[in-house]
C-alpha cells in the first residue's frame, strides 16, 4: 500500500513500484502513473492505488456431473490488471488520504467475480461428463473451458483485467464414491499381482524341476562314471595281477632253471670232486700196498690226530712211550734186510 505522510492542510504520497496510483482533483485526473511520489490536498484530492504484478485466486468448489455425482474441484486463477485506468473507473480502488488503505474490498469483488464467471464455465462442462470421463479427463477439460471462457469474458475484458494462467489442481468425488471408484481398478491391480505371483511361482516351479531334472542327470552322468570307473579298476586289478603273476612264472621258471643249473654244476662237480678224490684214494691205496704196519699206523695216527678235537694239555709219561720205541727200533732193525733182498732182485720201491 501507499505510505502517506500527513502534514498541516497538506499529505504526501510515496507509492512502490508494483501499484499504480490515480489522483482526482475536483473531477480532473491529475495524477496517474507507477510509483508515484507527491504531495496533495486531502479535502479536494481522490486516490485510487491498484495492484499492478500478477495475483493468485484459489478456487474451490462443489458442483454436480452429468449422472448426479458430486465433485469438488480444485483451481487456481492467475490475473492482473492490464489496464488499471479502466479498473479504477470500473471498481472502487479509493484509499483513505491518511492511512492509504483501501475505503472498500476492491480484490475481493474482483475475486468473486473470477470465482462466479469460472464455477459458470465448469458447470457446463461438468454437467455434460459422467463421473468416470471426470475423473480419467477432467482435469484439462476444465482447464482448458474455465480459461477459454474467462479470456473471451466481455466483462472482464471491459474491467481492465488480464487472465495469466488457469489452473486446474485436482477433481475429487465423495470419500465412499472415491473408494467405491477405485475397488475395481484396486481388484484389477490385485489380479494383476496374484496373477504375477502366481507366474513367479510357476517360474519358480519350473526352474526347480529344470534344476531337479539337471541334478538327476548329473547323477546319472556320475554312476556312468562310477560304473566306468569301477570297470577300469577292475581291468586294471586283472592285468596288474595277471601282470604280477607272468612276472611271479617268469620269475620262478629262471629260479627253478638258476637251481637247475646250480644243481648241475655242483652235481658235476661233486662228481669230478668224487672221482679225483676216489683217484688220489687209489692212489694212496696204491702206495699204502708195499707199507710196514709201523708206517701205516703212524698214518693213521696221524690221521686221527687231525681228527681230533684241540687238546690244551698233553701229558706223555714213560710208560706210554716205551713200548712204542722198542716197536720202532724192532722196525729199524729189520728194515736193512728187507733192502738187501731188493737189491738182490733187482726190484726198485718207492716209499711215500
Amino acid at each position: 500500500m501507499a505510505k502517506i505522510t500527513q502534514r498541516p492542510f497538506v499529505n504526501h504520497l510515496q507509492s512502490s513500484s508494483t501499484t499504480y496510483v490515480r489522483r482526482v482533483r475536483q473531477g480532473k485526473v491529475v495524477n496517474t502513473g507507477v510509483g508515484q511520489s507527491f504531495w496533495f490536498r486531502p479535502r479536494i484530492s481522490s486516490i485510487s492505488e491498484l495492484p499492478i504484478d500478477e495475483r493468485e485466486l484459489p478456487l474451490i468448489f462443489r458442483d454436480r456431473t452429468g449422472d448426479y455425482q458430486e465433485v469438488a474441484v480444485q483451481a487456481s486463477i492467475t490475473f492482473r490488471f492490464a489496464e488499471p485506468d479502466t479498473a479504477a473507473e470500473r471498481i472502487d480502488f479509493t484509499i483513505d488520504n491518511a492511512s492509504g488503505m483501501w475505503t472498500a474490498t476492491p480484490l475481493e469483488q474482483v475475486g468473486g467475480l473470477l470465482t462466479e464467471l469460472a464455477q459458470q464455465h465448469a458447470v457446463s462442462v461438468l454437467a455434460a461428463m459422467t463421473l468416470t470421463e471426470v475423473m480419467v479427463q477432467g482435469i484439462p477439460t476444465l482447464r482448458s473451458a474455465m480459461a477459454a471462457g474467462l479470456r473471451d469474458d466481455d466483462r472482464i475484458r471491459e474491467t481492465g483485467i488480464e487472465i495469466v494462467d488457469v489452473r486446474v489442481v485436482a477433481v475429487r468425488p465423495e470419500a465412499e464414491m472415491e473408494k467405491a471408484l477405485q475397488t475395481p481398478v484396486r481388484e484389477h491391480l490385485q489380479q494383476a499381482a496374484d496373477k504375477a505371483t502366481f507366474e513367479r511361482r510357476a517360474t519358480a516351479v519350473e526352474q526347480e524341476r529344470a534344476i531337479s531334472e539337471n541334478e538327476l542327470q548329473n547323477r546319472i552322468e556320475l554312476a556312468i562314471r562310477e560304473e566306468q570307473l569301477v570297470e577300469q579298476m577292475g581291468a586294471n586289478e586283472h592285468k596288474r595281477i595277471t601282470d604280477a603273476a607272468e612276472a611271479s612264472r617268469i620269475k620262478a621258471s629262471a629260479q627253478a632253471e638258476n637251481v637247475e643249473v646250480q644243481g648241475r654244476a655242483r652235481a658235476a662237480a661233486s662228481r669230478e670232486l668224487g672221482a679225483a678224490e676216489a683217484a688220489t684214494e687209489a692212489r694212496k691205496v696204491k702206495a699204502y700196498e708195499g707199507a710196514s704196519e709201523g708206517v701205516l699206523f703212524a698214518l693213521s695216527a696221524k690221521e686221527f690226530a687231525g681228527n681230533l678235537p684241540d687238546v690244551g694239555t698233553l701229558v706223555i709219561s714213560p710208560d706210554m712211550i716205551t713200548p712204542l720205541l722198542a716197536k720202532f727200533m724192532t722196525q729199524d732193525e729189520a728194515a736193512p734186510e728187507a733192502g738187501a733182498v731188493d737189491a738182490e732182485s733187482g726190484g726198485e720201491r718207492t716209499e711215500r
